[in-house]
């Protein structure tokens, strides 16, 4: 018992003995651990370490060297009290010994945290990770040449997609994940010495563990009875602040993830994801940069564009909230690459929605409703886009789009006839949704010719859809103080005390506007009533439109072009010469009186108001065989008579010429040209005919020659245009041509061939009339 006793007390005194010989920072460190792990930190202790660090700095490493030391040694005896109480006294000293020193304690921390991470406890890697979101707040001043973060980055994205089977530490788990990672861009995003957090190797890890966690924004609501933070609400406010810091060149790395994520999960589909993933990039992002995710978009719409309706569908709708947010109309240099990228997939649609697939295999089948639905969101976009745009680029749009509106007869037919129609559907509900809201004060500007000749050219189209759209547009870009929508149910008890009207006198470029294109759209506004398909739509909107001129463009002469039109309406509707059936006839007359009512109230004197009143009051549906009775009439010699005395009565004269839709300008060059060109085609023809065949030509035969001959003689060429095609022009112009540059026989009876045409040789200007 004595030699026991004392071999105990010879222990003690030598481990006391070498205890006391060992280096002072190893015993300051080995006082801060208490007996009892649960008492915590020893904090007089802790501050002698803290002391002696900042005294000795040059001891810094070896301190945190030792300190990782034994939190190896507990870590491997399982003794996570000690453990945790190591890391607390680590994170004291990285945040009293910063600046310079710093970098003495990192290598050794990070180790540290590495150990932690790479265990199978997940209360350590919360530990490891809050450690780290606390050394990534602090600012060093000296930069660091050798640290990696390659690791963290690594193990921070796989904690996000943890799958722990407790659901509320899977749920700790993934928030410390997604704060680790907030860390890491933290500390690396502002310093060009560290690791390139952008590069596309890191950004494939972290965009997609943050995507996978904000997917869970419907499921959030399973956190709410609890304190702690749901990965979705943490995800976001690390994704907007990793967008926050992207430069020019980094915006392309950190949204191609995001691109790759979305197709590889099917979340197109979905839409709703993939919206709300955009409306955050879009408003986290540096408005500058904004463009860059557009054509992103662009580019991967038209990389899907043999990808299923729904998925196109999803890009489409994406980048229509992307547009609306896009509001500093920064679109980006390549403006009309926007939309001909659009275009595009509206046409590639229309040929996908005739064949029934998506591809060229013919093997991947779509349907009509879900190309529609894209069509749908394709046009919205465009508008979308257009809204962004300023005034000006709002015009060349509306040019670039009409530009590539098939026209039958000048361009050549794309596909079918019913994929032609559809195309020019959809171009022209493109053009109305970018012309609802544009706004220009100068109508010249807003409708010049390169735009209005073709454009109401497709109002003499057949397919009445088209003339509809045709009118819209009109209505939409003349109407400035949006009335169209408070004449919907104009009618003949409409009150105009409705509309905004303009308190001034039209302006000189509305003058301009109104003299230059007048005849041409009263001729129109004609020929539109012409038509037997128009229903009850196109009535509506006739009003609408003659509405919306009185109200922006009505100067005294113009009030009586528009009566004179409307009486030559009149007149229309009653002619046994025109092919109306009684709807369209009763369509024209409600036209003229619902037009004529409002006109009344604009402007003319008492008397012309007293007229309209007194024909409206007169009017009551016939009995049997509808038969219009003269009282019930607008009569133009009570109509000048009324205007007598009045601002309007130096333009009455006018009346004594019924209106009769005229030809101006070019129209009259070109329609004589083709007038022309058919009555050559009709010689052409007859010297090829033998007497025989003259001599048995029936009379139907003569009669429908003859109606092709006036139409040639008194229509209008896009009306020509609509009817025949270019090949068939192309070959009569050149049989014409070699009938009259054809030249004289040369003596021999050789013609000699000519290198140049005649009509091809250039002559001076001196000897040209």
């Amino acid at each position: 018992a004595t030699t026991g006793l004392t071999l105990k007390t010879w222990y003690y005194c030598l481990c006391g003995c070498c205890w006391a010989l060992r280096p002072r920072y190893k015993r300051l460190v080995d006082n801060i651990f208490p007996e009892d792990p649960e008492d915590g930190l020893v904090k007089a202790n802790m501050e002698k370490l803290t002391f002696f660090a900042l005294s000795a700095p040059e001891k810094l490493d070896r301190i945190a060297a030792y300190l990782s030391e034994r939190l190896t040694r507990e870590l491997n005896r399982h003794r996570y009290g000690y453990v945790c109480i190591a890391m607390e006294a680590m994170e004291q000293l990285l945040l009293a010994c910063h600046c310079q020193s710093i970098n003495l304690l990192v290598e050794s921390f990070l180790s540290t945290l590495r150990l932690l991470l790479e265990a199978d406890k997940p209360h350590l890697h919360i530990l490891a990770t809050s450690s780290f979101v606390k050394f990534a707040n602090i600012e060093e001043d000296t930069p660091s040449y050798h640290r990696s973060y390659d690791f963290f980055v690594s193990r921070f994205s796989e904690m996000c997609h943890s799958e722990h089977e407790d659901l509320d530490i899977q749920n700790k788990i993934r928030v410390s994940g997604i704060r680790g990672l907030q860390g890491v861009v933290r500390k690396t995003v502002d310093d060009e010495l560290q690791v390139n957090i952008w590069e596309p190797r890191h950004m494939e890890q972290i965009v997609p563990a943050l995507l996978v966690n904000l997917q869970q924004h419907t499921h959030t609501s399973r956190y709410a009875h609890t304190h702690v933070e749901s990965p979705a609400e943490q995800t976001e406010v690390c994704f907007r602040e990793l967008l926050s810091r992207a430069a020019y060149g980094h915006i392309t790395n950190a949204i191609r993830p995001v691109l790759m994520h979305l197709d590889s999960h099917s979340l197109w589909e979905g839409r709703s994801f993939a919206v709300q993933c955009f409306q955050i990039i879009m408003y986290s992002i540096q408005s500058q940069h904004s463009h860059l995710v557009i054509q992103q978009l662009l580019g991967h719409l038209d990389a899907n564009s043999k990808s299923p309706a729904s998925v196109r569908a999803g890009i489409v709708e994406v980048l229509s909230e992307a547009a609306v947010i896009e509001a500093t109309g920064s679109v980006g240099p390549t403006v009309l690459e926007v939309f001909n990228t659009l275009l595009r997939q509206l046409r590639q649609s229309v040929d996908y929605q005739l064949t029934g697939y998506y591809d060229n295999t013919g093997k991947r089948e779509t349907t009509s409703a879900e190309e529609k639905t894209l069509q749908d969101g394709v046009i919205k976009t465009i508008g979308s886009f257009a809204n962004t745009l300023p005034i000006y680029q709002r015009s060349e749009v509306m040019l670039f789009i009409m530009g590539k509106i098939p026209v039958p007869g000048i361009y050549p037919a794309l596909g079918s006839l019913e994929g032609s129609r559809m195309i020019q559907v959809m171009l022209l509900k493109s053009l109305l949704q970018v012309s609802e809201r544009y706004e220009s004060c100068n109508l010249l500007t807003a409708l010049p010719s390169s735009f209005l000749e073709p454009l109401l050219s497709f109002t003499l189209m057949e397919d009445p859809e088209i003339r509809l759209l045709v009118l819209s547009i009109l209505t939409s870009l003349i109407d400035r103080r949006h009335n169209a929508a408070r004449l919907t149910a104009a009618s003949v008890m409409f009150d105009v005390s409705v509309l905004e009207l303009k308190e001034d006198r039209c302006s000189r470029q509305d003058n301009l506007f109104i003299r230059k294109n007048a005849q041409r759209l009263y001729r129109h506004v004609y020929l539109t009533c012409k038509e037997e398909s128009s229903g009850r739509g196109h009535y509506q909107a006739l009003v609408t439109l003659l509405a919306v001129l009185s109200v922006e463009l009505a100067n005294e002469e113009v009030v009586v072009d528009l009566i004179r039109l409307v009486l030559a309406l009149q007149e229309l509707a009653l002619s046994p010469h025109e092919c109306l059936s009684v709807f369209n006839r009763c369509g024209v007359h409600a036209v003229c009186a619902a037009f004529l009512n409002l006109l009344s109230q604009l402007g003319p004197p008492p008397p012309f108001h007293l007229h309209i009143t007194q024909v409206k009051t007169k009017c009551v549906l016939p009995q049997g065989e509808l038969m219009v009775d003269e009282t019930f009439l607008f009569v133009q010699s009570k109509i000048c008579e009324a205007l007598t005395g009045s601002s309007y009565s130096a333009h009455t004269e006018r009346f004594n010429t019924p209106y009769t839709p005229q030809l101006t300008g070019t129209h009259t060059h070109t329609h004589t040209l083709y007038s022309l060109v058919f009555s050559l085609d009709l010689f052409l023809r007859s010297i090829s005919v033998s007497v025989d065949t003259l001599g048995g030509v029936e009379e139907e035969e003569r009669r429908r020659r003859m109606q092709v001959v006036e139409r040639f003689q008194t229509a209008p060429f896009e009306e020509i245009a609509a009817h025949c095609g270019t090949s068939l022009l192309q070959s009569k112009l050149d049989q014409v041509f070699d009938l009259i540059i054809r030249p004289p026989p040369s003596p021999s009876g050789h013609s000699p061939p000519r290198s140049t045409p005649l009509y091809g040789i250039k002559f001076p200007d001196l000897c040209v009339y």
